[in-house]
């Protein structure tokens, strides 16, 4: 073993699908400013900040800063109301059954996620006890495909990028990944995290023994 010492996950998409939610969440306000906006355009906002995601579906158009605001916070407050919904059912096959393995072999979990409501998330996943720390987005100003989300995880935990790996399923995030220093683990077809050091379509029958055996 190399000396795997902790495990980064990334929230959204790796242990639960909260990207339904965001969706729903942009689409309200998309639909309230007249902004054209779908599925494929969603698509492209996996794992970055609400205010390059809000960027994006800007698509250019300038606003004043009190009105991207305002509309971020907006989203936000639909985002809430819909995650209202998540239970422990929601979490991803495989995930939890990992965090338990990590767990018992005596390692450490921590999210990285840009989400600002990565708390609340994992509190209504219930999974706080198999969590040592999260970083989200109110712990670091650059996000991703920037490393500082994940190097911000690392030195929380008190590990080096060297002793943690990664677990992410968008570009950005593999990127500030590797950025960073950090193995990674990529969630999802290969044309989006192919760059990634180990690749599975899900976490769903994924075991420690068989990270650790390629990665550790």
């Amino acid at each position: 073993m190399r000396g795997i010492k902790a495990f980064i996950f990334d929230l959204d998409g790796v242990l639960v699908d909260t990207a339904e939610y965001h969706y729903r969440g942009w689409k309200c306000l998309a639909d309230e400013e007249g902004l054209p906006f779908d599925r494929k355009d969603n698509e492209a906002l996996r794992g970055i900040s609400r205010r390059e995601s809000l960027l994006l579906i800007l698509k250019g158009r300038r606003l004043p800063e009190e009105k991207i605001m305002e509309m971020m916070e907006r989203k936000n407050r639909y985002y809430l109301e819909f995650i209202k919904e998540v239970t422990p059912t929601d979490m991803l096959p495989g995930a939890h059954k990992l965090l338990l393995e990590i767990r018992t072999a005596g390692l450490k979990s921590a999210i990285g996620s840009a989400s600002k409501n990565s708390r609340q998330v994992v509190e209504q996943l219930g999974i706080e006890t198999l969590i040592d720390e999260i970083s989200d987005g109110y712990s670091v100003e650059n996000p991703k495909p920037a490393p500082d989300l994940f190097l911000h995880a690392a030195a929380q935990l008190g590990f080096t990028p060297a002793e943690c790996v990664v677990v992410e399923d968008a570009t950005a995030g593999i990127q500030a990944a590797k950025a960073g220093g950090f193995r990674s683990i990529g969630l999802g077809p290969i044309e989006r995290i192919g760059t990634a050091d180990l690749v599975f379509p899900s976490l769903d029958g994924v075991h420690l023994r068989e990270i650790l055996a390629v990665l550790g």
